[in-house]
């Protein structure tokens, strides 16, 4: 009878760990997303609202009392990175993305643009554990689609610090990278698709008219 409940339970549970994994991964994103749009207006310190957010981070992850959160925004971009890096699982038997040299598939690094400006790089993540080929699509064009967004919000970046004559060689510098970031993860999940024989993913309204500039 045990082993009949044990065989019943098994799925739930794994679906529900699953679950859970996903929305970790996506809390820490949204926080890393935060965390870019600070160092993206120049500021340094992390504020209040965002380290209390990181170390709630960290307790739903099983920490009961976690080290304070960092005191800069580099520092808590680490601290996410590795967070994620925990998250991801691979699956070896499934295609598998590419991956910065010296990273472990899916976690992102931080470039040099130019001068002191640092930009993430995202790359796109590896097969979870016990999941579809369906949802490991799910992921990949979820990336995709993030990557797009990141390149607008430099390219909006770009535009404004043009017109306020701040720093503008810098920002063009940044959404340069952010889209060759962009158009490599969907180059990169097209060879995915065509390895497992699924549709193409639809380019985002407005890219035919970026790959002219």
């Amino acid at each position: 009878m045990h082993s009949m409940v044990a065989t019943v339970d098994r799925p739930a549970q794994e679906k529900a760990g699953e679950e859970r994994r996903r929305s970790l991964l996506a809390a820490s994103d949204c926080l890393l997303e935060d965390v870019e749009v600070l160092r993206l207006d120049d500021h340094t310190e992390t504020p209040q609202p965002l380290r209390d957010a990181i170390r709630a981070l960290q307790v739903r992850l099983g920490r009961h009392d976690p080290p304070p959160p960092p005191a800069t925004l580099h520092a808590a971009h680490d601290l996410v990175f590795a967070v994620q890096q925990r998250l991801m699982a691979a699956n070896p038997n499934n295609p598998r993305p590419n991956r910065h040299i010296g990273r472990p598939g899916g976690q992102p690094m931080v470039t040099l643009v130019r001068d002191d400006k640092r930009w993430k790089l995202l790359t796109l993540p590896p097969p979870p554990n016990n999941a579809g080929e369906e949802e490991w699509l799910d992921l990949v064009e979820s990336t995709v689609e993030r990557a797009w967004d990141r390149w607008c919000y430099a390219q909006q970046h770009a535009v404004r610090g043009a017109r306020a004559h701040f720093k503008p060689h810098i920002a063009v510098a940044v959404a340069q990278t952010a889209w060759s970031n962009y158009w490599e993860l969907y180059e990169e999940a097209e060879r995915i698709r065509v390895r497992l024989r699924r549709p193409a993913l639809s380019l985002p309204a407005g890219t035919a008219a970026a790959l002219r500039v």
